[in-house]
């Protein structure tokens, strides 16, 4: 568990889950299309609450966890905003309603919080016996942004995922959505798994692939189990509102995708090269805040200029 012991781990966990019963539980109790507002609100609160939590780390440990927690986590919420480029395809590729949107979302972020603790304890064991892991994971990044970069379009074809290929053979499905539901009856009483089922699965597969880039990414900061997967659950906390606030206007943050790109492939070569280079990890974070800043930057003026051209 690194240098925090088990009732750090606890604490933590029992934050996660006082956060995630004020969300899904009570705010949320009931699946709904959240509001630019409520999804807003709900973002800026999750956002907050993980800057304190950086602030209460730098009271309790010093300011090098505290800036290793910081970079690990804006790196990680890059990666959420860009994984929602892939969420918005799954969607509209298998039609899903609105309605059913949220519930997907929940139960995906779920899983995914659930990944990323098992895949995190792997890598931490893997980097603790074998050191020449780190060049591999360093190598995935690297190869990693380079696709991203020069990937024209991004597309999806669910048809051919094995998950999905599994689930049709041994699950019968209905035709259409029952509106929020995983299942309905048929008139004659047989269950049948609905679409719904289809699409979860494909964003759980989604979460995990995620992961084989995230998890390695924010091992480049820090060796620290525990502050790889606070900062990742942070990150992943404020995804389902997220969603909701940049839905509509993905579309124009057109640079986004080369900035997280760039920063992937920047936190691979500080992974290959780490044990003859070491830099510092304010530099690192001063990279990653100035790429990000400049990938929306130039998307926004890219966005303005296209408007002021259209009217």
């Amino acid at each position: 568990m690194g240098h925090h012991g088990l009732a750090v781990w606890l604490g933590f966990t029992a934050i996660v889950v006082a956060l995630l019963v004020v969300d899904l539980g009570v705010l949320n109790r009931r699946a709904h299309t959240l509001s630019f507002k409520e999804a807003m609100s709900w973002s800026g609160g999750l956002i907050a609450f993980a800057l304190l939590f950086g602030l209460f780390l730098w009271w309790r440990e010093g300011g090098q966890h505290a800036l290793e927690y910081y970079t690990g986590y804006l790196i990680e919420l890059s990666l959420s905003v860009d994984n929602l480029f892939v969420f918005i395809l799954i969607f509209n590729y298998f039609g899903v309603p609105a309605a059913a949107q949220p519930k997907v979302l929940k139960w995906g972020i779920l899983g995914a919080i659930v990944m990323r603790l098992l895949m995190i304890l792997l890598g931490a064991l893997l980097l603790a016996r074998f050191e020449w892991i780190i060049y591999v994971f360093g190598g995935i990044l690297i190869l990693t942004g380079v696709r991203m970069l020069f990937q024209k379009d991004e597309r999806i074809d669910p048809e051919k995922n094995p998950i999905v290929r599994l689930a049709r053979r041994v699950l019968p499905f209905s035709s259409s959505y029952d509106g929020a539901h995983f299942t309905c009856r048929t008139s004659r009483g047989r269950l049948l798994a609905t679409p719904l089922v289809l699409v979860l699965l494909v964003v759980e597969w989604s979460d995990l692939v995620f992961a084989i880039d995230s998890i390695p990414a924010i091992f480049a900061v820090t060796r620290d189990p525990f502050l790889v997967y606070s900062s990742n659950v942070f990150a992943i906390l404020g995804l389902r509102a997220l969603f909701f606030v940049l839905a509509g206007m993905l579309d124009r943050f057109v640079y986004l995708k080369p900035g997280v790109a760039l920063i992937l492939v920047f936190v691979g070569i500080k992974m290959a090269v780490s044990a003859w280079v070491h830099l510092p990890i304010l530099a690192s974070l001063a990279v990653i805040v100035l790429t990000l800043a400049g990938a929306v930057g130039l998307s926004l003026a890219r966005s303005a200029r296209e408007a002021r051209a259209a009217a």
